[in-house]
């Protein structure tokens, strides 16, 4: 699986808007955008927003359906 990539965010205001492509997948606001501000310098950004928008689940769903936990 590959690192993700393409992502890109944007302040409005106080929210925050990731965008994937260029196509809008996002947006966070509150308490989730300001904790979004603060992790985004500590680790990779483009990581943390495939996380956010549920765009990181690539690649692994066959092994994960044959875990005999899943059985």
């Amino acid at each position: 699986m590959g690192a993700p990539s393409g992502f890109a965010y944007e302040m409005h205001g106080e929210d925050v808007v990731i965008s994937h492509h260029g196509r809008r997948a996002t947006v966070l606001r509150g308490e989730r955008a300001a904790e979004f501000l603060a992790e985004v310098d500590r680790g990779d950004p483009q990581l943390l927003m495939a996380r956010v928008t549920g765009n990181y689940r690539r690649g692994n769903e066959r092994m994960a359906r044959q875990h005999p936990r899943n059985q």
